[in-house]
């Protein structure tokens, strides 16, 4: 069973909500974001089953600004976490961010096994359709789900509700039933200014919860995921006709934070961009060559075996990166080899080292070849992380657990950060630059063609942790989620 996918994945959640959606947006709209694991030490145990977990299960328009808080520093929140107003009168809901994933869900009144308080400094509260008077209930006869469970569903009367089930590889799920209500986001109305927008989205809302998803350590109201399918909410608000599908996020891993939004990003410009693989539930490109210091590895077919498989999944909802086994070993090499350390096992995983120096002096760079001349280099700063003050521990790790997917590459926050990375949906193509991404973007407002700056943003979470928040355009990476009746 591959790694990333779920154990159990009957449909996808593609899904047409041409008459399911209305929307109000002017041009841009952000959406406040925490990092989940604001103001806790990190355990690298926990996070990496986190990644894990998640990888097991994949005009006039508007811009979007979402401010993001937390990091992807393995050791500090790993996570991001964002803060939506949902149903009127207006409630807030705190939900993590997944770009690898298409749907957002709530946890819902009646939920069996919810957990009461969380450890993130957040308060939980469950969604209850009944005392919004602006929502109202799916049912399995209307368009949204039978697209959402590829095609009519059987024994379907006109009483049923459109219900899911998320399962992850790991066996946690949740599970409900499809309920369509109002959001507030912030639309970008001239530089570095939002005004509140609504808009009515269609979301689920989750009364089962099975696994970690039920323990209080990592606990949020639910998951807002923003893959290419239909159903995640950068395609309903696309089907409104009110965004473009295209987004960027940059991702700071020094101070945490960085920019995330929605719309055409025109400053700065990025010059290189590689075609997705066509039909991939993923963010897929084709890797053509891996580059570690003075040694290059050409990715032939014979390489991995397989004709589609010379490809690497971008995923900034994963926090570290994975790589095949041949790769992984010799960077692992490459690293350790010839240097006056010893390597050491850190939870029984990780491979780490004392080391007090510079590393970007002592260790080589990798680099990513794509097509279109794009590379993504990835520094040792990046992919060094500190563990202690004189402790570095390796961030790459091997994914060769199963035989079947021993040859994925998949490129998370380890190798995203510090760059501008533009999604292009409409086109099919994924970019990026080297970027700092404490500074500012801008985006184009596709009506009236004016650009507007979009900045950084600085979040604090219930706890004393703080971070520069993070504009998104709304990231679409594939969905590595599938749900089901």
């Amino acid at each position: 069973m591959d790694l990333w996918r779920p154990a159990l994945a009957i449909v996808t959640a593609a899904v047409v909500f041409l008459n399911e959606f209305s929307c109000s947006f002017g041009d841009v709209v952000t959406l406040d974001v925490k990092h989940k694991f604001a103001g806790q030490p990190r355990n690298l145990t926990a996070m990496k089953a986190h990644d894990l977990r998640r990888h097991g299960r994949l005009l006039s328009t508007v811009d979007i600004d979402i401010p993001l808080g937390g990091d992807g520093y393995p050791t500090g929140a790993g996570l991001y976490f964002a803060k939506l107003l949902i149903g009127n009168p207006i409630e807030e809901y705190h939900v993590q961010v997944d770009t690898g994933s298409d749907l957002l869900w709530l946890n819902c009144a009646g939920c069996d096994k919810c957990p009461k308080e969380s450890n993130l400094g957040i308060e939980l509260k469950l969604y209850d359709p009944k005392k919004s008077s602006s929502s109202s209930l799916v049912y399995c006869k209307d368009e949204f789900c039978s697209t959402a469970h590829d095609g009519k569903l059987k024994n379907c009367k006109s009483e049923r509700q459109c219900e899911y089930y998320v399962v992850y590889g790991d066996g946690t799920g949740n599970g409900g039933y499809f309920v369509k209500d109002s959001v507030q986001l912030q639309q970008v109305t001239g530089n570095l200014q939002t005004a509140p927008t609504n808009g009515t989205i269609v979301f689920g809302c989750g009364n089962k919860r099975s696994g970690d998803l039920s323990t209080s350590s990592e606990a949020v109201n639910g998951i807002i995921g923003f893959g290419q399918a239909n159903s995640s909410v950068i395609s309903q608000l696309a089907a409104s006709g009110k965004v473009k599908k295209k987004f960027a996020h940059c991702l700071d891993n020094v101070d945490g934070g960085g920019i995330f939004t929605i719309g055409e990003v025109v400053e700065p410009q990025i010059k290189n961009k590689a075609p997705m693989l066509p039909k991939q539930s993923h963010y897929k490109i084709k890797t053509k060559e891996v580059e570690i210091g003075d040694t290059i590895i050409k990715l032939a077919t014979s390489f991995f075996g397989r004709t589609d498989e010379n490809a690497a999944i971008i995923d900034s909802g994963t926090t570290l990166s994975y790589l095949p086994t041949r790769i992984y070993e010799l960077l692992v090499e490459k690293i350790t080899s010839g240097k006056q350390f010893e390597v050491e096992k850190i939870e029984g995983q990780f491979s780490c080292f004392k080391y007090e120096n510079n590393v970007d002096d002592e260790f080589p760079v990798v680099k990513f070849h794509f097509k279109n001349s794009l590379v993504l280099s990835v520094y040792p700063h990046d992919y060094l992380f500190k563990y202690r003050d004189d402790m570095r521990c390796i961030g790459w790790q091997d994914n060769g657990s199963k035989k079947d997917e021993e040859d994925l590459i998949l490129l998370g926050d380890l190798a995203l950060s510090n760059k501008l990375v533009i999604y292009d949906i409409e086109n099919q193509s994924i970019g990026w630059t080297d970027y700092n991404c404490t500074t500012n973007v801008k985006v184009k407002d596709a009506q009236t063609g004016t650009e507007y700056t979009v900045g950084a943003h600085l979040i604090s979470s219930a706890t004393s942790f703080t971070v520069e928040g993070i504009l998104i355009l709304l990231p679409i990476l594939t969905h590595l989620l599938h749900f089901s009746l």
